[in-house]
């Protein structure tokens, strides 16, 4: 009788990271984002931290899903959670606040010092004012193209999937909204 001198394996440590691990990175990485897009789409600070945390909560059960499906099912789940809080918030408020008198906060309380001069950071904070001011005006929807496809650089059919919608309408609302955004901030240039 032959008896194997090899030793059993031992099990490899060096594997993949657990996928809890990589959901973690994956939610810290798209955060600073997802409030940005939130934000946008509500005007109210205190909903978009509430509508973002959310959207990470449900992330959670799809923690065993694969790496490149997070993407388009995070921002599907975040785009609804708006849906949802802007419907709530109208029903809710209705008769008692006039449209969209939710106590905004400045669009650039939060924008990025690249340790520009004064001069040129009061430039740079004013036309981030300017197109923050110009994306809320847009549709929803259009809105909703614009941010995922331009600033978020999703392809269309992660965009359509994020959306709900067909590829054709992404592109249709993401046309419309950039011809939009293009009349608004034509004379500020």
């Amino acid at each position: 009788m032959l008896v194997s001198a090899t030793p059993n394996p031992l099990p490899d440590t060096t594997a993949s990271p657990a996928p809890a691990a990589t959901l973690e990175l994956f939610l810290a990485d798209i955060g600073p984002r997802a409030f940005r897009f939130a934000e946008a789409g509500l005007r109210h600070r205190d909903d978009a931290l509430d509508v973002v945390q959310d959207a990470m909560m449900k992330m959670l059960v799809y923690r065993d899903r694969p790496a490149d499906e997070w993407t388009p099912l995070f921002w599907s789940i975040l785009r609804r959670r708006i849906v949802d809080v802007q419907r709530r918030a109208g029903f809710r408020l209705r008769w008692l606040l006039p449209t969209g008198d939710r106590g905004e906060e400045g669009p650039v309380d939060w924008a990025p010092d690249t340790g520009a001069g004064p001069s040129q950071a009061h430039d740079q904070r004013e036309a981030y004012a300017r197109l923050v001011q110009a994306l809320r005006a847009l549709p929803a929807r259009q809105r909703e193209a614009f941010t995922l496809r331009v600033l978020e650089e999703l392809d269309v059919a992660d965009t359509a999937r994020a959306m709900g919608c067909s590829e054709g309408s992404v592109k249709t609302h993401l046309s419309r909204a950039r011809d939009a955004l293009q009349k608004q901030l034509e004379e500020f240039r």
